[in-house]
């Protein structure tokens, strides 16, 4: 029998059995869209008026949180300093005492809006420790519900994100002004 779009060949109906993940955002990563912003993002972003647009959930005195662009999972965000440093040790104790405090705000604001079971918060201070934007220190904090990874990551090398940016953002932005 000829393959027709109403009666398909047995390799088509194969494949055609097969679900989909579309993830037509991560074409813009892959093709580093987007991340020219004019100089260092942790720079740039926070002199910007619209803190909802440039994803600034809080700021703070010397430090400021932010939802990563690109997150491991919704709610992943940063604490990053004003300051243009790359070293933890270059910081003065007044930032390593606010950047801890606004951690801390950070893990209570994101078990009040979004209730995770574990996170992972940390540094990776330069290139080959991981860092994306090495010149530039920031600390993560990252909210972890049981089965929040399985084998795409790993077989499939894509991240499924249950959630928009941008519903995280109005769903954990409220948690900051408490």
């Amino acid at each position: 029998m000829a393959s027709t779009p109403d009666h398909p060949d047995a390799a088509h109906e194969a494949l055609d059995t097969l679900q989909r993940l579309w993830t037509p955002w991560r074409m813009s990563y892959i093709r580093g869209e987007g991340k020219d912003l004019g100089g260092c993002p942790f720079c740039v972003l926070p002199r910007r008026g619209d803190d909802a647009a440039a994803l600034i959930l809080h700021r703070g005195r010397s430090v400021y949180a932010i939802l990563n662009a690109y997150p491991y999972n919704p709610g992943h965000l940063m604490v990053v300093p004003y300051r243009h440093v790359a070293g933890l040790e270059e910081l003065t104790e007044q930032e390593v005492r606010e950047m801890a405090g606004l951690v801390q705000r950070s893990v209570r604001a994101l078990r009040s809006a979004s209730g995770p079971h574990a996170f992972n918060i940390g540094m990776n201070i330069g290139t080959l420790a991981g860092a994306g934007i090495a010149e530039h220190l920031h600390q993560h904090v990252v909210p972890r519900w049981s089965g929040d990874t399985n084998f795409m990551p790993v077989v499939g090398q894509t991240r499924v994100l249950p959630e928009l940016l941008e519903e995280t953002y109005a769903r954990l932005a409220p948690a900051f002004s408490n």
